[in-house]
């Protein structure tokens, strides 16, 4: 069995969104902050692997939000390594109010294990993986699925820029993974009042577009004072939900830094429970959504 680590989070006034729950970008600063925990528990911290001259970078995540957390509510993350792969491994999640067993989120973040010197992909070491089983690294561990592609964008595909900023820096010098959620969030903003629906307007009609999961894949770093294209479009549309895909990329050269599937439920502001998108919004979005 892996060894396990929970740590506590108090939620702050200014981790909350304008509905007055949690930010998404907030549960992967929780994640990352407890996974440096974790480590540093099995005996690998933050200076341990500047000794070793390695360090991971998170290549993957996939979380999924069942219940709304509120300003004031104590959050308890537990964490465990769910398996090695020759460079990588994989990190479950599991957020809970303190207190209770009610999961509230859950998350997997899939890590790659690099040498600080060349940048280059470097074999997990049989003696790191012990620290995190104990009792042994089991011989199989549960499959993998692969990250699902992008539908082909519609014509209408919406874009927006985005100039990384020294505040999107983290102190491997690159954007921080929760960042990109801030910059979709921002991009999600745009695309809904392009298409004659700001928040605003769904407000005044009674109902909201909640997130209900994010799948993200990293695929490059960007830099300060990269120029990023961030593409948007729709597919997947049922009774209440739809998928919102983006693609980030680097400006100058086109590269692709990162691809967010995100899963909406439309919502009704005073019960609370999903609702049938309305026609009028699927017509206004039409040129947006991809028929693949």
């Amino acid at each position: 069995m892996p060894i396990t680590h929970t740590r506590r989070f108090r939620v702050r006034s200014y981790e909350c969104d304008a509905f007055g729950h949690l930010n998404n970008a907030n549960y992967l600063r929780y994640m990352q902050e407890t996974a440096f925990d974790a480590s540093a528990a099995a005996g690998y911290d933050l200076a341990e692997y500047d000794r070793i001259g390695k360090y991971w970078l998170i290549r993957e995540t996939d979380i999924e939000y069942l219940r709304p957390v509120f300003y004031g509510d104590t959050i308890e993350v537990k964490t465990w390594v769910m398996d090695f792969h020759r460079v990588r491994s994989r990190r479950a999640y599991e957020f809970t109010r303190e207190g209770t067993t009610d999961l509230v989120a859950w998350a997997v973040t899939d890590w790659v294990f690099l040498d600080r010197r060349t940048g280059q992909p470097n074999r997990v070491t049989d003696e790191l993986a012990n620290a995190f089983f104990p009792e042994g690294v089991p011989q199989e561990f549960p499959p993998r699925q692969s990250f699902p592609s992008l539908p082909l964008p519609p014509e209408g595909k919406f874009t927006t820029q985005h100039r990384v900023a020294w505040e999107d820096i983290d102190s491997a010098q690159h954007v921080n993974n929760a960042m990109y959620l801030v910059f979709i969030e921002e991009c999600g903003m745009q695309v809904v009042a392009a298409h004659k629906w700001p928040v605003q307007r769904m407000l005044a009609e009674g109902f909201a577009i909640l997130i209900r999961s994010h799948q993200i894949q990293y695929t490059a770093p960007a830099l300060l004072d990269d120029e990023l294209t961030i593409s948007t479009w729709v597919s997947s549309v049922k009774r209440s939900t739809a998928i919102r895909h983006y693609e980030i990329c680097r400006a100058i050269d086109n590269q692709r830094i990162a691809t967010i599937h995100s899963l909406g439920v439309w919502v009704d502001l005073k019960s609370g429970k999903p609702i049938r998108i309305p026609n009028q919004l699927l017509a206004d979005f039409s040129p947006n959504i991809s028929t693949e």
